[in-house]
């Protein structure tokens, strides 16, 4: 599955969110204990080693360093109350009446104790009967009142199912489905009970064996069970169950979806969003990813409907009252969360890949908005099957754009699903648009093999899954796709999960979970990009396609098995020719949160590196210890060719950059004399370092400061070299670090000092020489666009005439003058500033059928200074009137980014929590980006002590979400960084 951080176009660069924020600030000097041990590696001769110094060389490629950051927490328990004591003047009652008073008081209270403590049943004619005290005491009790006879999250080993043949009935007219299921169920260990998931549907009759049984429920698990009066023997069986409910309305489980066409009609249709654990919501099932079973599945449906599934299909039946039943070929071995089954009114367009049949559906009006992505994914899918030396195993692969959809997409084996942005591409769309379309195809394409044909065995190791798809959709572009620009992207990313992962509320990419809010919270930043970003480090470590030879290993040898991340690293380690434990030197990575910071001490040719684990505010650190084997490289200006082994470093040799590429999942700092020869060298020639090694020190120093290491004076004086900058990926970078700190000061009412500050860094002429024309370049659009949305919100005269003149030309000619699709966000939000223009929008995106458009100007409309507007735009995207609520998160981070509605957006999240909880999962992506738009620019102690007690106040329902203490880290870190740098700023500016 792809979430929403991983498709949302780029928000604008002076604004203080990708989804998240980047490194939020810290004001104070973080505290760290003296590094316990060093690496010293000296500047030598190649052959002028002695038996120590060959130690160093040795271990200088993998930095495997021994550091403890220690840290304590004290904390103090002990608490004091006092007791108010009352003294009163009565009359003392005579001696007779206190004792008389005594015996009728002992006689009462007896009577009461008598009949308190008796079992009610004492006094009927059939006596008590006797209860298992055990039982009742373990077990938790079903909705019958009797004991359910499993007391764990996690189902039991002892049955597996093997086959399931279910059949549903959606009615979408009154929004309900029948369905019956018979599962083919295998008994591994003798058993009395079968413990499956089931939840929000009427069970209304089930058979064990052609004989019918009692069903237990346990709801706030969302089990089912039945009880056997004897063990189960090993062997199979068939449990069949029938069953009622109503199609869901939120976007998970079964759940119909609507849209109005270009008539006018309204039209309805259902759609399946099982991952992570709602496939229980639609069918009894046992409902964990190592539960891998086949699948036959019949849908009935009018005969308006077509009806799609993971295979295809192989019969249709005419049934009564003129509907018509489809049947579906026997699946492949596989998880319930990717199963899936569509019943609408779509059109396809197809093509042949080898053995599959492609295709891609979408509602009738955007049918001509389909031929990009059907052509893309037919070039990715013949990539997929050479580069993995493994076929995609289905006969068919269908790709589907649906109007109701809250994630980005989603891999059901044979039925990807996706938002309808994120596959459809209109004639007008840019590069910039395709670049996002082909980004997410190619991610659910990897996931056909890492995921479907190869499962995580449990959620704690999603990243095998997301962190895998992640990486290969950077590789697959940049080999299919060059001219998309996705190494730039890439590069981003990596940054992303930096910024993550610098917190102490941070997690390991595997990490333990059970409950469902935590499952929900492992789609994150970590999971994916973190994922990703250490998947690059090891294919840039490994040698001779090594990296490739060992993913072909564990796809056949694993296929259509489960997996832990174990068993990755075994398969890379049997193939690789070099001296490298994989799995040591990895699980450094997965095991534990956060990633290193390398600081870099040089003494003439002699140079120190040391390890520590790097933390925006270490004194609160969860993690008392750190080691990482860090695979070391570095550049510098007497060579341009990175050295991961051997460090010489000649008497010449005036500067060091390390982790060349930023191909390293770690950040570096270097002593004064370091960072001084590096800003020279940039000040003197920019080309002197790759624009990825430019943009990494533009983006480490940014993090340096925010953790207390270096002070904003340095991180000033490394930005004075920008303003010779011409590159996309150094430039883009600088822009969205000042955005930050320029929304932070914005929402203290200090508009101007931020301006002063970014127009100061970056030169205003760079600004106002961008072109408003078409361009081709993915590159340049994107640079550009960055740096005229940030001159029209610095209010540059010149960036908002030209806007509001483009837009005028736009809508006069309707819509057929063409405004650059790069650009479009930028026009939008100017015209958006005056009630004509924002009426003109609203229009628009109510009538409009190009998806990129419409989420633009959603983007536009909720960036309004009006508050009318704004209380209007979240309650209309709340109820889905006008606004589908699948765009709730990107309608409160567009509002949050402005002033004038960023305390509205947070009072209107805490008043409606309850109704955004229903429609919305707690700890789902859409959970986390509302709570993190909403509070991320907080920067007060009155709005950390407000963000405290209302999450406090939520009890279960969300107080315990990782996100939470996330937010609250952000804020605690925002006001350290005000502390110390607001009273500078506005001295220096």
């Amino acid at each position: 599955m792809i979430e929403n951080s991983m498709f949302e176009e780029e928000p604008d660069v002076v604004d203080l969110a990708k989804e998240s924020p980047s490194y939020p600030i810290d004001s104070d000097d973080a505290v760290y204990e003296p590094r316990s041990s060093r690496l010293l590696v000296r500047g030598l001769g190649e052959n002028d080693l002695d038996e120590d110094e060959e130690d160093y060389e040795s271990s200088a490629r993998l930095l495997g360093m021994s550091f403890m950051n220690r840290s304590s927490n004290q904390r103090n328990v002990a608490s004091s109350y006092t007791r108010q004591q009352y003294s009163e003047s009565c009359l003392k009652p005579s001696t007779k009446t206190t004792v008389v008073g005594v015996l009728i008081l002992v006689l009462v209270a007896s009577m009461i104790m008598v009949i308190y403590f008796l079992p009610g049943c004492t006094f009927t004619r059939k006596g008590c009967k006797k209860s298992n005290s055990t039982m009742d005491s373990i077990y938790p009790i079903s909705t019958s009142g009797e004991p359910f006879p499993w007391t764990e999250l996690r189902l039991p080993p002892s049955v597996h199912p093997v086959h399931y043949n279910i059949s549903l009935h959606p009615n979408l007219t009154l929004m309900t489905f029948q369905g019956s299921v018979s599962i083919l169920v295998q008994v591994l260990h003798e058993t009395k009970n079968i413990v499956l998931h089931g939840s929000d549907m009427n069970i209304s009759k089930v058979t064990f064996e052609g004989k019918e049984v009692h069903v237990l429920e346990y709801k706030p698990w969302q089990q089912i069970a039945i009880k056997f009066p004897e063990d189960l023997k090993k062997g199979q069986y068939v449990l069949n169950i029938n069953y009622t409910a109503q199609l869901s309305n939120s976007y998970d489980g079964f759940y119909n979806s609507s849209y109005v066409d270009t008539n006018g009609t309204k039209r309805v249709l259902a759609a399946t969003q099982f991952e992570p654990l709602a496939a229980r919501k639609a069918f009894p099932c046992f409902d964990e990813p190592a539960f891998k079973s086949t699948f036959t599945i019949k849908l009935t449906r009018e005969r308006k409907y077509i009806s799609l599934s993971n295979m295809p299909k192989v019969k249709t039946t005419d049934l009564k009252n003129g509907l018509q039943e489809d049947e579906f070929g026997k699946s492949v071995k596989m998880s319930t969360y990717l199963v899936a089954f569509i019943v609408a009114e779509f059109i396809g367009v197809s093509n042949n890949v080898s053995k599959t049949k492609v295709s891609v559906y979408a509602v009738p009006d955007k049918k001509d908005q389909v031929q990009y992505a059907l052509d893309t994914a037919c070039k990715l899918l013949e990539f997929y099957n050479t580069f993995f030396e493994y076929d995609y195993p289905l006969s068919k692969l269908d790709l589907v754009a649906i109007p109701d959809f809250l994630a980005g997409a989603m891999e059901n084996w044979g039925l990807i699903t996706f938002r309808e942005t994120t596959l459809l591409v209109g004639s007008n769309s840019s590069s910039i648009d395709k670049q996002l379309v082909t980004s997410v195809i190619a991610h659910e394409l990897a996931h056909q093999w890492f995921g479907n044909l190869v499962t995580m065995r449990w959620w704690n190791d999603l990243w095998l899954n997301e962190g895998f798809a992640t990486y290969m959709q950077y590789m697959s572009i940049e080999t299919v796709f060059p001219e998309l620009d996705m190494d730039t992207e890439f590069l981003n990313v990596r940054f992303k999960a930096l910024t993550k992962d610098a917190l102490n509320s941070s997690h390991p990419v595997s990490t333990v979970v059970s409950t469902p809010e935590q499952v929900e919270e492992m789609f994150d930043s970590v999971s994916y990009e973190k994922g990703a970003s250490i998947l690059l480090m090891l294919n840039a470590t490994l040698t001779d396609g090594e990296f490739r030879k060992g993913v072909i290993e564990y796809l056949q040898k694993y296929n259509l098995s489960n997996t832990e991340s174990e068993d990755l690293w075994n398969s890379l380690f049997q193939v690789s020719k070099q001296n490298l434990n994989v799995s040591e030197m990895m699980n450094t990575w997965t095991v534990h949160k956060g990633f290193p910071l390398v600081i870099v001490e040089r003494k003439g040719t002699q140079v120190t590196l040391t390890q520590e684990h790097f933390l925006l505010n270490a004194e609160n650190s969860t993690d008392d210890s750190s080691l990482w084997h860090i695979p070391l490289t570095y550049v510098n200006d007497s060579c341009s060719v990175p050295s991961s082994s051997t460090l010489n470093l000649p008497d010449q040799v005036k500067w060091l950059k390390f982790n060349f590429r930023s191909d390293g999942f770690y950040i570096v700092h270097y002593d004064e004399e370091g960072w001084k020869n590096l800003i020279d060298a940039l000040k003197g020639d920019v080309t002197v370092l790759s624009c990825k090694d430019r943009a990494a020190l533009i983006n480490n120093i940014f993090a340096l400061s925010r953790s207390g290491k270096v002070s904003f004076r340095d991180v000033l004086n490394l930005m004075e070299y920008i303003r010779n900058e011409t590159q996309t990926a150094p430039l883009t970078e600088a822009l969205f670090q000042l955005g930050q700190i320029f929304r932070l000061l914005d929402k203290r009412s200090e508009f101007n000092l931020a301006s002063r500050m970014t127009v100061g860094t970056v030169h205003k002429s760079l600004m106002e020489s961008q072109s408003w024309d078409l361009e081709s370049s993915v590159s340049e659009m994107t640079l550009r666009s960055a740096l005229l949305e940030m001159a029209c919100s610095l209010n540059i005269r010149n960036c908002s005439t030209q806007a509001k003149h483009l837009f005028d030309q736009w809508f006069i000619s309707n819509k057929t003058f063409q405004i650059p699709s790069d650009l479009m966000r930028t026009v939008f939000k100017v015209a958006a500033q005056t009630d004509e223009g924002w009426g003109k929008l609203l229009d628009i995106y109510k009538h409009s059928i190009n998806d990129q458009e419409k989420r633009k100007t959603l983007e536009a409309l909720a960036s309004t200074q009006d508050i009318r507007k704004i209380i209007w735009i979240l309650q209309r995207s709340l109820d889905g009137s006008v606004i589908q609520t699948q765009e709730f998160p990107l309608v409160i981070n567009a509002i949050c980014k402005n002033f004038a509605g960023y305390l509205y957006a947070w009072d209107f999240v805490k008043e409606n929590w309850d109704k955004i909880t229903q429609k919305f999962p707690v700890g789902s992506f859409a959970i986390q980006s509302i709570i993190m738009s909403a509070t991320s620019q907080f920067s007060t102690k009155t709005r950390l002590t407000e963000t405290q007690n209302f999450f406090t106040s939520l009890g279960t329902n969300g107080s315990q979400m990782r996100i939470v203490q996330e937010a609250i880290e952000t804020i605690k870190l925002n006001m350290r960084w005000m502390e110390k740098n607001l009273n500078a700023l506005q001295k220096w500016l």
